[in-house]
């Protein structure tokens, strides 16, 4: 049981504070014996005379003698989540052991306090990967202490842990086997074999949930668990709406138009939708789901090339489809994964492909799937005579895309912005393009349907409307920004706002100039830099303007500003996060360590907070 709010009727938030105490204690028992002697004491401070504890206590005697406590374990749940799948399945967790009598503690890795480690008694961890390995952005600090030598060694601790992944990345569910080798390291018994789940984790979470819990709890307790109550509590519905990952809104486009100015490079979209009637609500910070088609012509060529029809019929999740309409909306046909290689290698017998499986192959395997298509490779290494079912076994569901909203519903209600960069490349002497961006830029014209979810970030939060702010982003980074100042202008916000922002050309990529320019002359918007990398040589980037004006940057982080950071996760947030520990040595006089650590403070703070892709 957790603790509740103060909300009793009367009570003072002492006696609220003594309740709770007492009531995470209790077994299921006890507390129904409780319940009975409550109930006597209300009666009987209405009655004649008032209250009479003897009589009460005489009353709520249960007719047979309550079974002595049962000595029970301390359980935690632990998440690190970088998209909300680990926090929905560890509320999931806790869920069902309450339903077997276990009182379980569920914890973000961001909030959780490093020096209970030490006293943990059983420790379920689940926890997603971002990138190539990398911790979620939330949970760096607690990955930071886990593989540092601060961390206690742990005799006592019973862990287990579940690792959420993306096969397409080579170092699948790295973020939980950096934890699962580490609890071991420092000493913990495992309670339960790891399990990694690709995206599609609702297949494999449900039986190791069933499995840790039935382990936990009382002898001869039957744990049952449907994979469906994974799938709906792993992404929670927002607010009152019931529209979530599995069961997407249909928005209707308002408008779909490209930001970017004639010559440009690149094409950025401003996209529009209607959440009218969908009981939808979002916050400033949070993402957008985009569930997406792929692209019908390279549906059909990859049919073709397998000779297949695509009236044949398949059964996915449970479902009846054709096989042309799963390709379109049930898996990806583009990217490649290691799954697939291991696939259609045992398939075509292909000695190149074979030459690429095993953990000694990862750097080749990693550069032969960025240089490849699922396309690519049915052509490249055919296979005669395959069905439709052997297909798709090697195939990876096709997943919803996440992109942070770039409004407000204060500002605008029963609408969502997104800020959308169109994803168009050549490979192999052939055009490509990203997925979902193509499918918006094709798809998305006026009154057109777009399935969409959202998705909360907890993580990525204004601060109260006093405190100042520091924003950073370069490209379509700078969507979640018009979001915060939209929302700081609808509640006239008395925080300064410093926007640093990057792009390609100030004529071409200057995305909703005369916004900022608006903003900049109410002063809605305190401060804005700008850095258009191709408009000068050397380059400059937003980096380099936060070195130009590292003294009022420094100045800022000293009277409480909070600085974001978003856009890039492979060169933007590392060459910032750098920048700014040169700029806290340079102008507090600390060394690197000391900055270090001054940094990882406001971390810790939610003061330095990152939404990187």
């Amino acid at each position: 049981m957790t603790k509740m709010e103060f909300s009793g009727p009367g009570l003072s938030s002492d006696q609220w504070e003594r309740i709770n105490d007492l009531a995470v204690s209790l077994q299921p028992a006890q507390a129904l014996w409780l319940s009975g002697y409550f109930a006597g004491v209300g009666s009987a401070a209405r009655a004649p005379g008032g209250f009479d504890q003897v009589a009460v206590l005489e009353r709520a005697k249960p007719d047979q003698p309550l079974a002595p406590a049962i000595e029970t374990r301390t359980l935690t749940v632990l998440y690190g989540t970088e998209t909300g799948n680990s926090r929905g399945l560890a509320k999931t967790v806790a869920e069902v052991a309450k339903q077997q009598g276990i009182v379980a503690t569920v914890s973000d890795m961001a909030d959780y306090k490093t020096r209970k480690l030490k006293d943990e008694q059983d420790l379920l961890v689940i926890t997603s990967t971002h990138g190539e390995g990398d911790p979620p952005q939330s949970a760096v600090a607690f990955f930071e202490f886990l593989e540092g030598r601060k961390a206690p060694k742990l005799p006592d601790l019973r862990f287990a842990v579940l690792a959420l992944g993306d096969s397409t990345y080579e170092k699948y569910c790295e973020g939980g086997k950096r934890i699962d080798r580490r609890l071991e390291e420092l000493g913990a018994t495992r309670l339960e074999a790891r399990v990694d789940c690709d995206v599609d984790f609702d297949e494999a979470a449900p039986g190791w949930i069933k499995a840790v819990v039935a382990k936990l709890a009382p002898q001869d307790s039957a744990v049952t668990l449907a994979p469906a109550a994974v799938r709906v509590s792993a992404i929670a519905p927002a607010a009152t709406s019931t529209f979530d990952k599995q069961n997407p809104f249909a928005a209707t486009v308002i408008d779909n138009i490209v930001l970017t100015g004639r010559g440009s490079s690149k094409e950025t979209r401003h996209i529009e939708l209607s959440l009218e009637g969908s009981g939808l609500v979002y916050e400033p910070g949070d993402a957008l789901g985009v569930v997406p088609r792929n692209d019908p012509a390279v549906v059909e060529t990859v049919l073709n090339c397998l000779g297949l029809a695509p009236d044949a019929s398949v059964s996915v999740k449970q479902k009846q489809l054709s096989l042309g309409e799963a390709l379109s909306s049930a898996f990806e046909v583009s990217a490649v994964t290691p799954r697939f290689i291991d696939h259609w290698a045992e398939l075509s017998g292909a000695a190149a492909l074979a030459r690429l499986r095993g953990p000694e192959q990862a750097e080749a395997r990693s550069a032969f799937m960025r240089e490849h298509h699922v396309l690519d490779i049915i052509r490249q290494f055919p296979v005669k005579g395959i069905d439709a079912d052997a297909l798709l076994r090697g195939l990876r569901p096709l997943q919803p895309r996440l992109y942070s909203i770039s409004s407000s519903l204060a500002a605008v209600p029963d609408e969502a912005h997104l800020t959308v960069g169109t994803v168009r490349y050549d490979l192999d002497g052939q055009p490509r393009a990203g997925v979902a961006s193509s499918y918006l830029a094709q798809h998305a014209a006026p009154d057109a349907v777009v399935p969409v979810y959202i998705q909360s970030n907890p993580h990525f939060r204004l601060p109260q409307d006093d405190a100042p702010i520091l924003m950073i982003g370069a490209g379509t980074g700078v969507a979640p920004y018009r979001a915060f100042m939209q929302e700081r202008e609808v509640r006239g916000a008395s925080g300064r706002s410093w926007l640093v922002f990057g792009e390609r050309n100030f004529r071409s990529d200057f995305l909703y100039q005369t916004e900022w320019q608006g903003l900049l002359k109410d002063k809605v918007l305190t401060r804005m830099d700008v850095a258009f990398s191709r408009d000068r040589t050397p380059k400059a980037y937003v980096q380099d303007r936060l070195r130009q004006n590292s003294r009022d940057v420094y100045a800022w982080l000293e009277e409480g500003a909070h600085i974001y950071v978003c856009g890039d996760a492979a060169h933007l947030a590392p060459d910032v996060h750098a920048t700014l520990l040169d700029i806290i040595v340079q102008e507090s006089g600390r060394d690197a360590a000391a900055a270090a650590d001054y940094l990882a403070a406001l971390q810790r703070d939610h003061r330095y907070q990152r939404d990187v892709y």
